[in-house]
């Protein structure tokens, strides 16, 4: 299956006026192609949240845990397998614990045991620890079946998620959702950790309401650290409300102001504290928090976000940063295969615009990342499938899609077209998770296709590079570099800057086995400029000048006013 080259498109920008003489004129121009005319919307603050009670039923949410807190009784929270789903626990049992409640306990699935979110098997394992009332964090929207499993044990439930719902509710107490129909709350890309954050905020307040003088004392914001890890890491859009959570979060972070377990993974994944950005949290403790829900048990991952002893802290984000090694070991395989598998097929197989990959060796965990990455290099949506658990015959997929074609609802057209084909999807636009029998792979692989092909805009086939044009010569330098990197948390939908622009290349080599370090020249720039571009080896020397499309950063490896370029993509230049 060839890839055509991507198209190199650069941003609009009508940059307004009123900017403050501090924001620079590159800045300026890069906010306004975002949609952000004014300094309040390009950099928002905690002052400009939205307020929780636009959030539908977030009264009998907060009834429920007020009324649990006020009888002393036992709150189960039960988060899920990946980082937004951990940092979602963390959040809620800290925030819970600081509004007053004495018996709060929590929980996750075991990816292999119990299958994603509450099912039947994970209310079996927790009858011992008999709460008065469950909390879902980060899932419970699709989990009808064992939402009614712990009703009928007695439990009250309280589901605070943001996955998209399905025709019909699961039977919860009360559900605090930005996606339920009829939902008025303006932000609809809350991460899991963010509803909660905003159900612990309005149960802050209905407190305080009442003359609660723990309440009146909690400080909330002491969990912005954790909500902006979850947010950048489960990839929901950065709008301007989730921009102002994560900006809070960082300054935490920078600050050392953070939860013991972050500060521990910061330091053992070799990131400078007071320097942190969102993409250090997207590479760097993202995904070590995510690899225990992979490949071990997520409860690892909680731990170590709850504890306040920061050598027992150090001890468990080094077992996460040894997991998350293991981890790349075992995605690095599966890409091989992949890859060797996209080789192997004949024209018909590729023909569709859809692809499905499945090996009975891979792992559960760690389809997703296949997928995403094969999504990547394929500019196709994908869908990667593994065994539930070794020998079984149920799969596991995980689906990641391009601009253009919302994921869930392909998923959700083949389950109308053939009812009995998925046992279970859900997930958003760009990603998405299901399960089916094995023997039902090929009826799927087929019925994916065609869904894929009726749905999907051939013309988004060709990928789509945005860039914000071209530097000029005096902006190659430590000043801009550094405004560059401090202006975000750029993430999903606020993308961070990359420009465009011809250079000679004066020199290169390869660095490792993949990469590719280059010194460059910009016509008009007196000195040659330093660029790396990581997994750029493809067993061709560059040409002499090459059109690139690059993020300028510090060079944090020679320091001082040192700054390079860090390719993203790069091709001969014409003419």
């Amino acid at each position: 299956m060839s890839r055509e080259a991507p198209v190199i498109r650069r941003r609009d920008a009508a940059i307004a006026d009123g900017w403050p003489s501090t924001v620079p004129p590159l800045l300026r121009r890069i906010y306004a192609s975002r949609g952000a005319h004014d300094l309040a919307s390009a950099q928002p603050r905690l002052a400009q949240l939205l307020p929780p009670d636009g959030l539908s039923n977030m009264e009998a949410a907060t009834e429920l845990l007020a009324g649990a807190i006020a009888r002393g009784e036992r709150i189960l929270v039960v988060g899920d397998f990946d980082c937004d789903g951990a940092t979602a626990c963390a959040v809620a049992v800290r925030g819970l614990r600081m509004l007053g409640a004495v018996d709060v306990v929590h929980a996750v699935p075991n990816r292999v045991t119990h299958g994603y979110g509450l099912s039947p098997a994970l209310v079996d394992s927790l009858v011992h620890l008999a709460p008065s009332l469950l909390v879902t964090v980060d899932h419970g929207i699709a989990c009808h079946i064992g939402i009614a499993a712990a009703k009928a044990l007695g439990w009250q439930v309280l589901v605070t998620d943001h996955h998209l719902p399905g025709e019909a509710l699961p039977p919860a107490d009360a559900i605090v959702n930005p996606n339920l129909p009829g939902d008025t709350f303006p932000s609809k890309v809350l991460a899991g950790v963010g509803v909660i954050f905003y159900v612990l905020m309005a149960l802050r307040a209905r407190l305080r309401g009442q003359g609660d003088a723990r309440a009146a004392a909690a400080d909330l914001g002491s969990l912005l650290d954790l909500v902006a890890v979850g947010t950048v890491a489960d990839l929901v859009p950065l709008d301007a409300n989730n921009r102002a959570l994560v900006s809070a979060g960082l300054r935490r972070l920078r600050a050392r102001r953070g939860c013991a377990g972050l500060h521990a993974l910061v330091e053992i994944a070799g990131r400078e504290a007071a320097r942190l950005t969102a993409a250090d949290i997207g590479f760097a403790l993202g995904p070590r928090i995510n690899a225990a829900g992979r490949l071990e048990d997520m409860a690892i991952g909680i731990e170590c976000l709850l504890s306040d002893d920061a050598a027992h802290a150090r001890e468990l984000a080094d077992t996460l940063h040894q997991i998350n090694a293991e981890r790349r070991a075992v995605q690095q395989s599966m890409l091989d295969d992949a890859e060797a598998a996209i080789a192997r097929a004949t024209p018909v197989e590729t023909a569709g615009a859809g692809v499905c990959l499945f090996d009975p060796e891979w792992h559960p965990g760690v389809v997703g990342l296949v997928a995403s990455k094969m999504k990547d290099a394929l500019h196709r949506p994908v869908i990667a499938f593994a065994p539930a658990e070794p020998d079984s015959d149920q799969l596991r997929g995980s689906a990641r899609s391009i601009p253009g074609l919302h994921i869930r609802d392909v998923l959700a057209a083949v389950d109308v077209a053939h009812p009995q084909l998925i046992e279970r999807f859900g997930g958003h636009a760009m990603a998405a998770g299901l399960t089916l029998r094995r023997d039902h792979l090929d009826a799927f692989t087929a019925a994916f296709a065609v869904a894929v092909d009726r749905l999907l805009d051939p013309a988004l086939l060709r990928a789509e590079i945005l860039t914000d044009g071209a530097l000029r010569a005096e902006e190659f330098d430590i000043v801009h570099a550094a405004h560059l990197r401090d202006a975000g948390p750029w993430g999903q939908g606020f993308p961070e800057p990359q420009f465009d622009g011809e250079f000679a290349v004066v020199d290169w080599r390869v660095v490792g086995t993949r990469h590719l370090k280059l010194t460059l020249r910009l016509d008009g720039h007196p000195k040659p400029l330093s660029a790396i571009h990581f997994g750029g080896w493809r067993d061709v020397a560059p040409a002499a000048r090459e059109h690139v499309v690059y993020r300028l950063a510090p060079d944090d490896y020679r320091g001082g006013d040192a700054v390079q370029l860090v390719v993203e993509h790069r091709t001969p230049a014409h003419g």
